[in-house]
């Protein structure tokens, strides 16, 4: 009895962490705290459809009166009743201009839809047609005076067959289009040179959008794959529980290789539809890998292979990193570049974030209380790990 009485005290300080953390940290958090949108631009002969789709979390502190019961939740009774601050918020906050002239578009539905296991509203807008030779400017003005917004954009574009990608984010928030004639070889004898075709949208030649951004659409992809494991607590949460305690630099370079390699794969396989899983159980299996590593912190008195758990977790991992890249439906001639920076976007700011570390644990392992520190640090990420894993499996 005194010793099942010794054990449950040396489980007071996890619970009095978890009591803490429970009670200040708000209900509705998200590991992945930045706003994500999705614009699908779709230009035919007849009009231009652009459908924006924005979470749900943005939309209330947007307009904060809109979730009149504060159960941040989005309803169908709250759209209908709002419908018009809801129009005026999307329309103002994005523009299509054509050669320098605004075009007025014309709200066709608004709907709630599912994407990751997270709500989002998404806003179907019809605009006039669109001929080749026409230069094409879509501004995006959602959070552009909040410095510190983690607020991106993700666009697809298509014309006549023809597709194209961007991400706006930080202070880059505008994408440019020139529709230019596919040209077309006219040979009338022998010797007649290729002639370009000036004879418009009515020749029959197909058109295509050529990308005019600021930024190269691979550096694009990178900065967003740095934004998303930036912006990614529980990935970096587990990273820092692996790092927390005291190893060799030989098994520290084993853990972060076996990640990496880990997460790449099943990243490059998810995005590529080979494999799929519920996100609610992605989501929750990242949470539990957080609460397992910090307690081998806490009860193993010898972190051994620590690799090899890594990498088990890694390729859970990797499948958390997939989401925003598979709802972009970027198609296959153009994945392979978006994949790979995106994710030397994420191994960049990884292998920053451990150089920086490292220094830091080595000066705190010669500390003499550095155990201690160790333990109840582990403590600590216990229970947000805990946490997160009620949340992503019961609400």
């Amino acid at each position: 009895m005194i010793l099942f009485f010794d054990k449950i005290r040396s489980f007071r300080p996890l619970f009095l962490v978890f009591l803490v953390a429970l009670i200040f940290y708000p209900l509705h958090a998200s590991a992945h705290a930045y706003s994500a949108s999705y614009t699908n631009i779709t230009m035919d002969e007849k009009k231009t459809e652009v459908v924006f789709t924005l979470d749900t979390l943005s939309i209330f502190e947007l307009i904060p009166k809109l979730d009149a019961n504060k159960n941040w939740v989005l309803e169908k009774s709250e759209i209908k009743k709002e419908r018009h601050h809801l129009e005026e918020l999307i329309t103002e906050g994005l523009t299509l201009d054509v050669d320098n002239k605004e075009q007025t578009p014309t709200v066709e539905k608004m709907e709630l839809v599912k994407k990751q296991n997270k709500e989002f509203l998404s806003v179907t807008m019809t605009f006039p047609a669109f001929a080749p030779g026409e230069t094409v400017v879509f501004n995006d003005g959602f959070y552009f005076n909040d410095t510190a917004t983690n607020y991106v954009n993700l666009i697809s574009a298509s014309y006549r067959g023809e597709t194209s990608e961007a991400v706006l984010q930080g202070s880059e928030r505008t994408w440019t289009m020139l529709l230019t004639e596919v040209q077309q070889e006219q040979q009338s004898g022998a010797g007649s040179s290729v002639q370009p075709d000036k004879g418009g949208a009515g020749t029959g030649a197909a058109a295509k959008p050529v990308e005019k951004s600021a930024t190269s659409s691979w550096f694009s992809f990178f900065k967003l794959g740095m934004l998303h494991i930036l912006t990614g607590y529980d990935h970096l949460l587990f990273l820092f529980a692996l790092l927390l305690r005291k190893q060799t630099f030989k098994q520290y370079a084993a853990i972060v290789t076996s990640f990496t390699i880990a997460h790449s794969i099943t990243l490059s396989l998810a995005v590529l539809g080979v494999i799929t899983l519920p996100s609610r159980f992605v989501e929750a299996v990242i949470a539990f890998s957080i609460c397992y590593v910090a307690l081998e912190n806490i009860f193993r008195k010898e972190i051994r292979h620590r690799w090899s758990i890594t990498f088990v977790f890694g390729l859970i991992h990797g499948l958390g990193f997939a989401s925003i890249l598979k709802e972009m439906a970027i198609p296959k001639s153009h994945l392979a570049v978006a994949l790979v920076n995106f994710n030397l976007g994420i191994e960049f700011v990884q292998l920053s974030i451990v150089l920086l570390l490292l220094p830091l644990l080595a000066y705190l392992f010669k500390l003499k209380s550095s155990r201690k520190i160790v333990t109840y640090g582990s403590y600590a990420i216990v229970a947000m790990g805990a946490i997160w894993l009620v949340q992503r499996v019961f609400m």
